[in-house]
């Protein structure tokens, strides 16, 4: 099962003319939720503003399982998550609320940032340790299956 990060309502300004969300709004609502676990890490929002390290997302694989409309909820979880020394590799799931049904996915995988060097930072070994407690605490809610970007971290 899944990590609960956050629940969204979704709005009309969110909807395109077929009636359900637009593809760029299935993102934004991702990336709401990877805020969530951003900030545990240490390096969401706030860390960039004050410590100026934070991540950037270097390639994406998103899937759109089935409709989401105005008014639904969804539930944005996370589904599994690794790192190596400088890189995040992250799965969300959108899962509609009311139907219990999984409505999209995106699998992440991003670097850690000097924002002041604009260059590509080691993780500081206090957030490798915040990562490492998490994942021994969820791994057991993590699931590894058909993931695209596992090679991609240097273990």
């Amino acid at each position: 099962m899944p990590v609960l990060l956050t629940t969204k309502k979704i709005i009309k300004e969110w909807t395109d003319y077929n009636n359900h969300m637009n593809l760029s709004y299935y993102i934004l609502v991702f990336d709401m939720g990877a805020e969530i676990i951003l900030s545990k890490f240490k390096m969401g929002e706030h860390s960039a503003k004050t410590t100026k390290k934070s991540t950037m997302v270097v390639e994406t694989h998103t899937t759109y399982n089935n409709e989401v409309k105005e008014d639904d909820e969804v539930d944005v979880s996370l589904a599994y998550f690794d790192h190596d020394n400088k890189r995040l590799h992250y799965k969300l799931e959108m899962h509609d609320k009311a139907k219990n049904i999984l409505s999209a996915t995106t699998e992440v995988l991003a670097l850690y940032m000097d924002l002041k060097k604009r260059k590509v930072a080691d993780f500081e070994d206090k957030k490798i340790k915040i990562m490492n407690d998490y994942i021994k605490i969820n791994k057991v809610n993590f699931n590894s299956e058909d993931l695209k970007f596992s090679s991609k971290l240097k273990k």
